[in-house]
């Protein structure tokens, strides 16, 4: 089992959400989150004070998936994610070594 942790800009999650789904991946938690990279920040003008906002907006997306959807789901994300401009964010993959489900005590890939 892989765990997939995606940052991408926030206006492609339902576009990504809706590519996976017709790929067969289901299930995933979605957060909210600020952070920057190369992208760095930007230059905002309020009430004609100009001021550096360093974190920009993102969304990550975190999937639980057997190693055989890897692959696919690593390019589905890519190919969906992908605007071709600096920002498009990352995706982390990192092994799972057990999962259970609280309710009924199931294990990894039948907990999934």
């Amino acid at each position: 089992m892989k765990k997939i942790e995606a940052i991408i800009k926030p206006f492609k999650l339902d576009d990504v959400r809706e590519a996976l789904s017709d790929a067969g991946i289901t299930g995933m938690t979605v957060t909210e989150v600020k952070g920057f990279g190369r992208q760095k920040g930007h230059t905002e003008l309020y009430r004609g004070a100009e001021y550096m906002v360093d974190f920009l907006p993102k969304t990550k997306i975190e999937i639980i998936i057997p190693d055989d959807l890897l692959d696919l789901c690593i390019e589905t994300i890519m190919d969906v994610a992908r605007t071709g401009k600096i920002g498009d964010g990352k995706i982390f993959v990192t092994e799972v070594e057990k999962i259970i489900r609280i309710r009924t005590g199931e294990e990894n890939e039948s907990a999934v």
